[in-house]
C-alpha cells in the first residue's frame, strides 16, 4: 500500500478521536529510513502535549492499526509533538501563525526568490504576506510548497 494511502487511512480514523479529546492532528508520515519504516503521527493541543498524551494516542492508533491492518511490512509507530518549527499544513494552521516567524518555500520564484523567512503579517486565505526587514512579500497560497514556524535566535 502506498504511503499516501496509509497516511489517508490514519488521518481518517485518528482525526475524530483526537478532536474529541482536545488534540489536533498536525501531520502523518510513513517513511523508510535505512532498513526501517516509520509511521509518525504528529499531534498538538493548546499548551502542548506531554508523554502521557503521546502514550494514550499511541495506544489508540496502534489498536486501530491492528484492527484495520493496512500496513503489510514491519514498522515503528511514533507519536510526538511537531516541535517548535511545526509545519503549517492547512490554511487554518497558517491563519493561527499570523504575527509569528515563518519559513516559506514556493514552487516558483516570487519577487525573485523561492525561500522566505520573516514575520507572517497577514493571511486572507489566498495570500500570505511575509515581512522581511522593511519589505513585504505577497505570496500566493497556491504557490506555497511548504511552510513552517521558524525559531528566531
Amino acid at each position: 500500500m502506498s504511503a499516501a494511502k496509509i497516511k489517508s487511512i490514519v488521518e481518517e480514523f485518528a482525526t475524530p478521536y483526537l478532536e474529541a479529546n482536545g488534540f489536533q492532528l498536525v501531520d502523518v508520515e510513513y517513511v523508510k529510513e535505512g532498513a526501517n519504516r516509520f509511521l509518525r503521527v504528529y499531534v498538538d493541543k493548546e499548551g502542548g502535549i506531554d508523554l502521557d498524551d503521546c502514550g494514550r494516542i499511541s495506544e489508540f492508533v496502534s489498536a486501530k492499526l491492528d484492527e484495520l491492518d493496512p500496513i503489510e511490512e514491519a514498522y515503528f509507530l511514533e507519536v510526538s509533538s511537531p516541535g517548535a518549527e511545526r509545519p503549517l499544513k492547512k490554511a487554518e494552521d497558517v491563519a493561527k501563525a499570523v504575527g509569528k516567524q515563518v519559513f516559506v518555500t514556493t514552487y516558483e520564484p516570487i519577487d525573485g526568490a523561492k525561500e522566505f523567512e520573516g514575520r507572517l503579517e497577514a493571511f486572507d486565505g489566498s495570500t500570505m504576506t511575509v515581512v522581511i526587514g522593511r519589505r513585504k512579500h505577497a505570496i500566493p497560497y497556491d504557490k506555497v510548497a511548504s511552510a513552517r514556524l521558524a525559531i528566531v535566535f
